[in-house]
């Protein structure tokens, strides 16, 4: 299925033109071809998909945003969107301790190519800690602001370290669910960077 796509301007503040958002329900204008998509409940993840393309908005030329059928699955999203899934920047939240007292920890935001998977031992490594295992979803839901499935390569916590493999940087730009199970957006890779500043290191297996 070709997904429907949309184009910024600044005079939406960077918002998608051309796309019905469940977020704004005076907002109707569907593009033809769309098919009917479930009405999204108003939950949190919908603050960050907001804050999200308002960040986006300092450089509207840099992203698009595609609408898709609600998919939280980083291959099928990818095949959704119609690119490599290499290109796909697949997030899971991390939990590092000290030792099996410490309570805490910390967090992390491990950003991996989709075709990849998280290194949990690197990942030790640049937290210095040799107990590192993946967040439970209720604490990786609250911490990046975004449904399991839906989250982004960006992290608006201080409690949230960003961390990135470097191979999925070598891309002109990298894809990803935003904060949202049925919106996506393609953005141009150095522009990430900048946005983003990320933590770049071998993370991915």
């Amino acid at each position: 299925m070709t997904p429907a796509l949309s184009t910024t301007s600044p005079a939406t503040d960077g918002r998608p033109t051309g796309i019905a958002d469940s977020s704004d329900p005076s907002d109707s204008a569907v593009p033809a071809g769309l098919p009917d998509l479930p009405e999204l409940p108003e939950l949190p993840e919908l603050s960050t998909y907001s804050r999200l393309l308002d960040l986006l908005s300092a450089d509207p030329a840099a992203y698009r945003t595609i609408c898709h059928e609600p998919e939280g699955n980083t291959a099928l999203a990818s095949e959704l969107r119609g690119h490599p899934l290499e290109q796909a920047a697949k997030s899971i939240v991390v939990r590092a301790k000290r030792s099996k007292q410490d309570g805490g920890g910390r967090y992390a935001l491990a950003v991996v190519p989709g075709d990849r998977r998280v290194d949990l031992d690197a990942v030790g490594r640049a937290l210095g800690s040799s107990r590192v295992g993946f967040a439970d979803r209720t604490t990786a839901e609250r911490l990046s602001g975004c449904a399991s499935g839906s989250i982004i390569p960006f992290s608006f916590h201080p409690e949230l370290e960003l961390l990135v493999h470097h191979e999925l940087l070598i891309h002109s730009h990298l894809y990803f669910n935003a904060a949202r199970l049925d919106r996506s957006i393609e953005l141009r890779t150095a522009v990430y960077k900048t946005l983003a500043q990320p933590q770049v290191l071998a993370i991915a297996a």
